[in-house]
């Protein structure tokens, strides 16, 4: 079972928790954290999610625990998912939102990476890819594919 701590509307937490998957009460908000990953060709690293998850192209991220902060639990979601450790002070956040419910901080870092050395966690993801920022643009019609992702690099002037 894991739990996630719930925030208000200014991002603070409130002191209570929920069980993952539990409805979220209302005007409170649980928190999520992703990466993008550029390399110097500039393409991202997107990851296809497993059939248990959804088989979508999607950046890498997760649900913040109850304790833990959103740099944090994207550092772990890395290591976790791709078998990739980063440095926590090289990560620069670029982007918090709040949508239904949620509020999602969102990291870069600008890496070269071996894909062929990653140790994906096969519950989570199938494989992964570098895309380009033309590749991205076409995938925002494609119906699998987390629209948000797209969007919010859009937004933030990566793609």
């Amino acid at each position: 079972m894991e739990y996630l701590d719930l925030y208000n509307n200014k991002k603070e937490k409130i002191g209570k928790t929920i069980l993952r998957g539990s409805e979220i009460p209302f005007d409170y908000y649980i928190m999520l954290s992703i990466i993008f990953i550029e390399n110097s060709k500039g393409e991202f690293l997107f990851q296809m999610t497993s059939k248990e998850k959804g088989s979508i192209w999607a950046t890498t991220g997760g649900h913040v625990k109850s304790g833990s902060n959103s740099l944090n639990t994207i550092v772990e979601e890395v290591e976790e998912e791709l078998g990739l450790k980063l440095n926590p002070n090289s990560l620069k956040h670029v982007y918090t939102g709040m949508k239904f419910n949620r509020i999602l901080d969102a990291y870069y870092i600008k890496k070269d990476i071996e894909i062929e050395n990653l140790k994906l966690q096969k519950e989570e993801v199938e494989y992964v890819k570098w895309l380009s920022k033309d590749e991205l643009k076409r995938l925002i019609n494609a119906e699998n594919v987390r629209k948000s992702n797209i969007e919010i690099m859009k937004e933030i002037k990566l793609i």
